[in-house]
This record gives C-alpha cells, structure tokens and sequence, in this order.
C-alpha cells in the first residue's frame, strides 16, 4: 500500500526545452519564461530535470546541474500553465509536483531526505499552498510507514479502514483549500482529493461542487491551459458518472436479464430469484481478486440467506473443469452458479456497463437495481442496512 501524489496527467506539447543551445532538434532557442532556484543540502553536484507527462512518456522541459552546496538554477521556457515535475538525479522516487505558470521564479529548499516529503517552496502564486500541502502529506508519510510496519498483525480490512482515516486527513485539507482559494495553480495537485478513486458508494456528493467552483475558476484565469480543458472535462465525466450511480442506487433500474446455463447444464434466470435480494457476483476462477473476496460473500451470503438474500454468481470462465473446482475449492455453497464460457467475448461486460472483475450488482426483491460495486465493507454495511430494518 503506497499513497501517491494525486497527480492529473496531461498531454502538453512542448516546443523546445533547455538542454542545449538551440533546442534538441537544432530549432531557435525561445526566449527564457521561468527560472527554479534551489538549495538541497545532500545532493551536491547533482542533476536537476523538470519534466512533463503525456501519453507518449515523460517530455523533458530543462535541466541543471547543483553546485558543491547543492545549489542550482534552472531555466527554460514553457508553452502555458500546467503540471510538471521536478525530479532530482535519475531516482524515480525523488520527485515534486510543480504547477508553473509563465514567468514564474520558483525558490526551493530542502534536504535530500525531504526533498520528495516537504520542501519549502515560495517565490510563486501558488507556492504557498503546495508547501503547507507537503507539510501535512510528510505527516502522512510518517504515519503511513507507521502503519505499514503493523501489517502483519492487522486483517487487510483493519489495515485499509486506518490507511483511509490516515489518508482522509490529507483530503481534509486539500477540499478546504480548494474552497478557499478556487483559482489557485496547485489545485491541480489538490483535485484528486475530491474524486471518486475508488468508487461512489463512500464519496461525498459535496466535493462535485467543490470540483465544479475550481473548474470555473480555472476557466477565468487559465482560460487556454490544456489542464483547464482536461479538469472541465473529467468534471463533467464525474457529474454523469454519479447521476448514473445515484439511478443504480435509487430500486428505480431493473438488471438486466440474465439466462445462462449452471456446470450441469440447466438454464437459471436471473429473473427466477425475484422475491430476494440478490448479490450478482461477476466473477471467474483465474481472477485473483474474485478468490480473494470470496470468502467474505460465502460469510455474507451465510449469515443473510435465512433473512431472503442470496447469490447469483456469473463466471467469466473458459473452461469448465477450472470453474466447477474453484466453486468447490473456495466452498460457493449457493446454487445460482451460471456461465456462457466466452470470457471477455461475453456480452455481460457490455450489458452490465463494466470491464474488471470482481464486480457486483445487488438488486432488491422486484429485480431492481440498488447498489454496484459493493465489496468488503461496503458490502456488509449496504446488507446490514436492508436487513436491519
């Protein structure tokens, strides 16, 4: 479990960098529009590289070289507002997001060992910001490593449930400070704080309108940003990706007829369990995952069949024998086990609108819809909920 920057990759096009005289393909070199100064106390003599992501790779923007008391200076020129990364030597690791604006002069200081935890930044609009962030994700750090040394004597799901309480502090203050300054650069940074990482069933509806006020502000003051285009856009992906989730949730969407043969032969509708809540398992015996999350569905699926719940468990298996030996192996003791045996060539995917498994669909006694995507704990709080009624 390793928490990262939450970091909005960007296609930008760059026409030149700094590496050389004339630019690396022999064009003119364009006019200086930003500088970084620093001082890293161990890393003397040390090289400098500020970079872009894109879809091809990483995209090299310009280079320096520290002195011996690790002091450098960078320049270079950059086409707009975006999202680069400071990365020093030839460490992956031992990077920082930097969201540069045209004509900026950042100022770093820091150690080796902080570099990548919490240097000090000033000198910008948005330095500010991005150094109080660092000082509350070097917190984090500190006791995420904590955390990580328990591992062997925590359950998975104890270790999750304190990884995300640790982890929900950052996003504390990164939606605070979103609210409070909508228009400042690193926010870019600060965003994945507000989306739906892992799904809609634990994400707070709120933070959309957080997500809505930084697009508009972006669009004021960096109007011709490709990072403006991309936020408004994955801003409006969430908005009708949560409408359709909060239709999933409602009862008010019948699933999907299903009729597909059981290991035996013998044709189970979906339809023929009306009358129960039915978890449908999407699932297959080569998926680890899946297996993994067995045995809490068989410890579910015990504890509420006597109460009208059951499961009706759809394998994307290829292979018969691999199928039936793994219903037995990990103890599937419901009947509803049914499979076409295409794989990925099934038409479910499609039809039930996923493309990973495991992946669930729970609908209530009239063959609606009512929840998807539930596991672990989101699982056995949604079933508590209907059974504790």
């Amino acid at each position: 479990m390793k928490y990262y920057l939450p970091i909005l990759l960007l296609l930008v096009l760059f026409s030149c960098t700094n590496e050389n005289e004339n630019g690396l393909d022999g064009s003119e070199k364009l006019e200086d529009n930003f500088s970084i100064t620093g001082t890293i106390l161990g890393a003397e003599n040390t090289s400098f590289y500020l970079e872009a992501l894109s879809q091809q790779g990483v995209i090299s923007v310009a280079k320096a070289q520290s002195d011996s008391k690790g002091e450098f200076k960078m320049v270079g020129n950059i086409p707009g507002y975006g999202l680069y990364q400071l990365r020093l030597g030839e460490s992956s690791d031992l990077i920082i997001p930097l969201t540069i604006i045209p004509n900026d002069d950042v100022k770093i200081k820091s150690t080796l060992s902080q570099f990548a935890i919490s240097p000090k930044i000033s000198g910008t609009s948005w330095s500010n910001l991005m150094t109080k962030y660092m000082e509350v994700y070097s917190n984090f750090h500190t006791e995420q490593t904590a955390l990580m040394l328990l591992k062997d004597s925590l359950s998975n799901e104890e270790l999750t449930k304190r990884f995300v309480a640790l982890k929900q502090k950052v996003d504390n203050f990164s939606i605070s400070a979103m609210k409070k300054y909508p228009s400042n650069a690193f926010n870019i940074v600060l965003q994945g704080s507000a989306t739906p990482s892992m799904g809609f069933n634990d994400w707070d509806p709120s933070n959309l309108e957080v997500l809505k006020n930084v697009a508009q502000a972006f669009e004021k003051e960096y109007p011709n940003s490709p990072v403006t285009t991309t936020l408004s856009n994955q801003v409006y992906q969430i908005e009708v990706a949560y409408q359709t989730h909060k239709m999933n949730s409602s009862g008010e969407r019948p699933a999907p007829e299903i009729a597909l043969k059981n290991p035996n032969g013998l044709e189970i509708k979906l339809s023929s369990l009306k009358g129960k809540y039915v978890l449908i398992d999407f699932w297959a015996s080569w998926c680890g995952p899946c297996r993994k999350e067995n045995p809490n569905v068989v410890r579910l699926y015990k504890k509420y069949k006597s109460k009208g719940f059951t499961v009706y468990s759809v394998s994307l298996d290829d292979n018969v024998t691999a199928w039936q030996e793994a219903i037995s192996k990990d103890g599937l003791e419901w009947p509803n086990h049914v499979s076409d045996l295409l794989k990925w060539n099934s038409p479910l995917p499609a039809l039930y609108e996923f493309s990973g498994i495991p992946h669930t669909v729970l609908i209530n006694p009239e063959g609606n819809i009512i929840g998807v995507g539930l596991r672990g704990e989101s699982l056995e709080q949604k079933l508590n909920e209907i059974f504790s009624k």
